[in-house]
This record gives C-alpha cells, structure tokens and sequence, in this order.
C-alpha cells in the first residue's frame, strides 16, 4: 500500500531549536495558526520569543513567556519516560495531520513513530458502548489493520478501547487530551503499555504535567481526525464528542463513515443523525475499506518544507498611521473574513496580519474553523 504522502528530508532540528520551539508553542496565546506566523514572519523561534512582549503589549496586554528552565526539566521528563517531541516539518511528522492549518507544530510521541507514516483510520464512539458496538469495533479494527491501516482512537472507554484492542498487533495509535504522564482514563494504563509495548504509539500536544480538562477533548479529538484519512463512528449519542471529531474530519476533507443503529438506542441517536447528513453508510469492514483506497495516493501534503517562504516579506507590512485603529474597529463579536477586512480598511494585507496576530497574542481576537476571525468583548 502506498503511504499517503511517505516522509519527506525535512528539516534538521538541533536541541536548541527544539528547545527554543517547544518554549514559544508552551507560551500564553500561542497557538498553532499564531505559531507557525510567528515562525514564517521572524525567521525561528528564538527571534520570535524575543519579539513575544512587544507584540502583545500591542494588543493590548502582558503574556506570560514558557521559562527555559520549566521547558527543559519538560524535556527531561519527557526523556526519563521514553517519549520525544517531533516538530512540523521533520520527517517522522504524520503526513496527514500536517495538511491541516491548526495542526500542532509539536507532538509529544511515545512508542514507534514509524507507525505514523502508514495510513490511518479513527475510529471513536460512545463510552457507554454496549457489547455489541464493542464486538462490531474490534471487528472493523481487525480487519483495517489487515488490510494495512494503522487505527487512531483517543483511548477512553467503550468504542475507543476496543478500537486500540483489536489493533494492537497490527498498529495502532492512541491520542491525549492531556500529557502523555497524565494518562486518562486510569484504567486504561495497562492499554497504553500494550500499545507502545505492541509497536503503536501514544501522542499528544499537550504539556507533561497537564491533566486533561473538558476543553482538551476537542483539541484532542481535532488531533484524531487530522491523523486519519477518514473517521468511523460506531456509537455516538446526539451530544457525543464523536461527532465533535466526525464535524472536524468533516472540515478537513476526511471522508466520514457511520454505523446505523436502532431509533430505540440512544447510543445511535448521533450516527443515525450522521448518516442523515451525509456519512457513509456502513455495515461491514469492506465499506470502509472501499471507501478510503482512491484515497491512499491522494491525500499526500504538497511538498517542500513548512517554512520555506516567508508569509511576510516586506516592510511596509506596518501599519500606516491610524491604519491599527481601523483595524481594530473592524472587529466585533460576529465572524468576518480577512479579506473583508483588508477590502473594507485599504490597508496592506500584511499590515492586516500583523494586528490580527496581536489581537491574538493579547487574547482578543477568536480564529473560527472557516477562516473568518472576531473580537472577544
């Protein structure tokens, strides 16, 4: 089977770089689209964090910047347990998750990263799974992993645990929603042994330290469908997080697959709603299978390194006298895109960028799934 997009060279990484990356991604307010336009508009992370407070105070507050000493005893940590951070644009980061524009430019990896590079299917679904969800789920993950996909869950229990239990021998990768030393739920630790025991491997973009909280979920479940070339839902009831993951692999172009159940259930209240919508009704392994292999060779990221070119080039990128407070009034609580936003100001695109990227960095401005941004009141 061809490997959607196989690894490329990619850049070479030094300690130092590694370091300095992990301290600007562990900053208050840096996210992954933030990251990355640091990264594309000063050129490294070092001149970024040096350029960090004055951007901020731009917008309008003092952030807090990752201390060196807390980022390496990070690292450290992260060594004593065998783990290690691959960051964006370095041959061993997954393919797939790279094609997305909020993927994280670091990942914290436990286990055999070789298991990355294969393609990948999520499967997820309820918790309270009953014992035949939880049958037709090791099913299905037998069956992919034969056919030479590797499974990606996000280890809670029910649907994601049997998913990682019938996958075990043939691949399988397991996502935190918080440190990779936070593990979640408790019971699930023999699991994640046997995973990175068994070849897997176990990720995460969260810090070492960090215990999960109901806002990590989406984040982690954002990781699931960004690993996977399409996502099935075997269980979900209508306010279950699996449709959270099957929405966003929805977003980035994953094909999503559904397992219909009884209007009487409702642990298939959600997959029921799916199929409506317009997932991929599905019964049986070769549904999924049929389904992703036109898929194999085309869901390869374009080539070239993340970071070749700049985003910013020029220096008239400032903004011009009176242009930042434009800028700002622009914004309010409804969404608008950016090219509205240059339209409607006259400013230069970059100069545009550049304010959006303080408002950010001060925790005023909201970046929606579709592009458009607004301001927090």
């Amino acid at each position: 089977m061809k490997q959607p997009g196989g690894r490329s060279s990619g850049i070479a990484m030094t300690d130092e770089m590694r370091l300095a990356w992990l301290r600007l991604y562990r900053s208050e307010n840096v996210g992954p689209i933030t990251f990355r336009q640091l990264i594309n508009r000063f050129g490294g992370a070092e001149a970024a964090l040096a350029a960090l407070p004055e951007l901020a105070a731009r917008g309008g507050r003092r952030i807090r910047i990752a201390d060196r000493a807390a980022v390496e005893d990070e690292m450290a940590k992260a060594a004593r347990l065998g783990a290690r951070f691959i960051c964006l644009g370095e041959p061993e980061y997954p393919s797939l998750l790279r094609m997305s524009d909020q993927c994280p430019p670091i990942l914290a990896v436990m286990g055999d990263a070789a298991v990355l590079a294969r393609p990948t299917v999520g499967i997820v679904g309820a918790r309270n799974a009953s014992l035949s969800g939880i049958k037709l789920t090791k099913s299905f993950a037998a069956e992919l992993g034969k056919a030479g996909y590797a499974v990606v869950s996000g280890l809670a229990r029910g649907i994601d645990a049997a998913a990682h239990e019938a996958a075990l021998s043939t691949g399988t990768i397991g996502v935190f929603a918080g440190g990779l030393d936070r593990p979640y739920p408790p019971e699930n630790k023999p699991l994640m042994r046997r995973i990175v025991d068994g070849g897997g491997c176990l990720v995460s973009e969260m810090p070492f330290g960090w215990e999960p909280r109901a806002v990590d979920f989406p984040r982690r479940n954002k990781v699931v469908a960004g690993l996977s070339l399409g996502l099935l839902v075997v269980e979900a009831a209508m306010r279950s997080g699996s449709l959270i993951s099957a929405r966003l692999a929805g977003e980035m172009g994953r094909l999503v697959f559904a397992v219909p159940g009884s209007p009487l259930d409702p642990r298939a209240g959600g997959t029921n709603r799916l199929l409506k919508d317009g997932a991929i009704i599905t019964t049986e392994p070769a549904d999924v299978i049929d389904g992703l292999r036109p898929l194999d060779a085309r869901m390869s990221p374009p080539s070239g390194d993340v970071f070749d070119e700049p985003i910013y080039e020029s220096a008239s990128e400032e903004p011009a006298q009176g242009e930042r407070d434009k800028i700002v009034e622009t914004l309010g609580p409804t969404p608008v895109s950016i090219d509205d936003i240059v339209d409607h100001t006259g400013a230069n695109p970059g100069a545009v960028q550049l304010v959006l990227l303080e408002l950010d960095l001060a925790g005023r401005l909201e970046r929606h799934s579709d592009g458009t941004v607004s301001i927090l009141l």
